[in-house]
């Protein structure tokens, strides 16, 4: 495969699965006590962050430079609001590392990819 089709697709298809990962989240919302409108609305609340995260891969998508650094920026960021929410809950190093791998971590790789594409087609223009 080419390093061009792999550094294009990978950023885009780990923003893609973390998306739907915290995506899942969302399903926590239904509840039976609750009416069906108080399901759909809590459960549309909870996909917030999905849609910020879709509205920053869209912009990534177009403008690779200048979304791989807001993803970067907004994974280092939620590291340390994430790590340290997780550490006053269950202070437990290792379990609140592990949520932070999987929940940021992906989103400063994804950044960081995106900007190497721009910088690797930018040098490589005809690939």
């Amino acid at each position: 495969m080419k390093t061009s089709v792999l550094l294009y697709w990978t950023p885009r298809i780990i923003c893609i699965l973390t998306i739907l990962f915290v995506s899942l989240f969302a399903f926590d919302a239904f509840s039976p006590e609750l009416t069906i409108w108080q399901q759909i609305t809590g459960f549309l609340i909870h996909l917030i962050p999905s849609f910020i995260l879709l509205g920053l891969l869209i912009i990534a998508w177009k403008w690779e430079k200048t979304g791989g650094i807001i993803l970067a920026i907004i994974g280092i960021v939620f590291t340390v609001v994430v790590f340290n929410l997780n550490y006053q809950r269950n202070h437990s190093f290792t379990k609140s590392f592990a949520i932070v791998l999987m929940l940021c971590i992906p989103f400063i790789l994804a950044g960081v990819l995106f900007i190497v594409d721009h910088y690797y087609r930018v040098k490589n223009p005809e690939e």
